[in-house]
This record gives C-alpha cells, structure tokens and sequence, in this order.
C-alpha cells in the first residue's frame, strides 16, 4: 500500500493509507534495517512511502506496515544484479561485529569479513566504522537478507588498472613524484600510483649512508626517475640522487690541481688520513706529505675533527681519488 507520513517520533511512523481512509503506523524498527538511523533520518512529514501490510488489529483495525521489507525486496535484486555485473558499490560502515564489518546498501546489510577490509590482519576494524568504503559482492542474498561483500577486492581491481595504465607509459628517465611506503636494509620503496619501486641504498645519497632512514622516512613525497625496467618481474628501479647534485660534479667545477683549501680531517690510517674538502669528497694525506719530517704515528701530527690547510696535489676523477699535501705548504714556507 501507499502512505503519506503524517507524524514522526523516535518510536514510530503515523501514515494516512491512499484509499483505505484510514491510518498505519511503522514501527522504527520496520523502517530501515540500519541500526545507527532514527526515524526521522529515513522519512519526513509528506513523503509517499510504499509499505506492506504485516499486521492488522482485530479490535481497532489498524494497520502495522513495514518499510524495510519493501526496500529489501527491491534492494535484493539491486545487490544481485552488482554482483552479476561485478559493480563497484559505497556504503558507510555502520556497525563492527565479530570477524568483520557491516554496510547497508539498498536497504540490505552486507557483511564484510575481516580478511576482505583490506586492513592488515592485526589492524583494528574500528578505523572503518563511520568511513564510505567502496566494495563489490561476493555473494549476493537469496533466500537470506545479508549479503558478503569485499574492499579488498575493489584495491587490488583499481591497482590492476594502475599498474596496467603505468606500464603503458613507463619508460626509462621518466619522472614520477611518489610517497615511500616502506623502507627496507638495502632501500625505499616507493607508491609511483597503484605499483611500488626501489631506491636502492646507493641511490638515496651521494654521500655514504648506513641506512635509508638517514635519508628518507615512510610518507616522504620524492621526485624520482626510471633507471631501469622488467616488465615480465614487475620491478622498477628507481634513481633519486641527481646528476647535478654529485658532490665530485661540484668538485670538478670549482677545484683544480695546486689549489690549497681547508679540510676538515675525518679518519686516520696507518699510511695517513682522510680529509673532506666539500660534502661527499675526501683527499688522502699520505703519511709521507703530513710533515717536512719522517712521521713514525699519523696521530701524532693530526687527529679526526682537525681542521688542516692543504694543497691538492693530485687528482684522479675516473678512480675519485685525490692527493693532498701538507708538507708542500710547509716547503714553501722556507722558501
């Protein structure tokens, strides 16, 4: 039959019947089967409304009508046809049970376990509830009102289409901007839109690091480029340091051999020690150019954190060495 809402409460809805000149009510619990709804969500004073008859009263004759049934009725062939066709359907989380999570979509519950959220297995369900999530059924309601649906499923649907959308175009040398998902020993993997590649350690830093985290940290945006591809593994190697960036680049523009500089010592050996000129170049001071003197113990003449002036006497770009001399300044002092 059909009604138009003539009052609303918390408890029920008072509906005058088209041409049975005579009032209904539907009790709330006959309005919709999602629990976090009140009455006055679903329906409004005016609102024709189709209703079945589920009960009439012998003394008064008036009628109990139920919304719901007639939205489930229609909503179940509404989720039977999505399933048919495999569509993409949304729903807000309404409720947290025992091994899942329910939506409402067409006035039929749908239940989604746990496995099929798309959260990780030890991850609280609890995030869902309120959110609009996008899913697909997995089983469609026969005879029975609910339904079984997957998030899951919808994920990995659009990241297919990512993938398959990024290998149409990727090339070597081009350009993304990505988040790091995850950081590993070894390096970062990087969300490039749907499919994830790799900045290997070597590639984070000019400079020698330990770890990536040195360099980046999970949420990161980086702006990398393809290095290189393998469609059949689906694995992308990805560039991050730029060519610009080469601290030996720099070196090579701005010194040149017989310049002297200020370096900061930064390791010692047995036959000498390291110096750092700029970030990311080092000169060796061999033990022989430490002093105008026969040096037994390079500690004796300098120690790491020493800030020394020398002269380049060498250098070897192809091999990234570079000689420099202390006892050549001194030389020329007694000259």
């Amino acid at each position: 039959m059909k009604g138009i809402v003539v009052s609303v409460n918390n408890s029920e809805v008072i509906v005058d019947l088209s041409g049975a000149k005579q009032t209904g009510t539907v009790p709330a619990s006959e309005l919709t089967n999602d629990p976090s709804k009140k009455p006055s969500d679903i329906v409004s004073v005016n609102d024709e409304l189709e209703l079945i008859v589920t009960k009439v009263s012998d003394q008064d004759g008036m009628a109990t009508l139920s919304k719901k049934r007639v939205d489930e009725q229609a909503g179940v062939d509404k989720i039977v046809k999505a399933k048919e066709e495999g569509a993409i359907l949304e729903a807000v989380v309404s409720t947290v049970v025992k091994g899942g999570v329910n939506v409402f979509c067409e006035g039929v519950r749908v239940f989604i376990p746990a496995s099929h959220t798309g959260l990780p297995r030890d991850a609280a369900l609890e995030t869902l509830k309120g959110q609009t999530v996008k899913f697909v059924i997995l089983e469609a309601p026969e005879r029975r009102k609910s339904a079984v649906g997957s998030i899951k499923a919808v994920s990995r649907r659009e990241r297919d289409a990512a993938k398959a959308v990024f290998w149409k175009d990727a090339e070597v040398g081009k350009e993304y901007e990505g988040e790091v998902k995850s950081i590993t020993s070894y390096g970062a993997f990087v969300d490039l839109g749907g499919i994830d590649g790799m900045v290997h350690i070597s590639e984070l830093s000019w400079n020698r690091i330990k770890h990536p985290s040195q360099v980046v940290s999970v949420g990161d945006v980086l702006k990398v480029y393809i290095k290189d591809l393998d469609p059949e593994k689906e694995r992308i190697s990805l560039g991050y340091k730029r060519t610009e960036d080469n601290p030996w680049e720099k070196f090579k523009a701005e010194y040149a051999e017989g310049d002297v500089v200020t370096a900061k010592i930064v390791s010692t050996t047995s036959f000498g020690a390291f110096a750092q000129i700029i970030d990311g170049v080092d000169g060796l001071i061999h033990i022989s150019q430490l002093a105008n003197r026969r040096v037994e113990n390079v500690r004796d003449v300098v120690s790491v954190g020493d800030e020394v002036q020398v002269k380049i006497i060498g250098i070897d770009l192809d091999n990234k060495r570079i000689s420099l001399s202390i006892r050549e300044l001194l030389d020329e002092e007694d000259y």
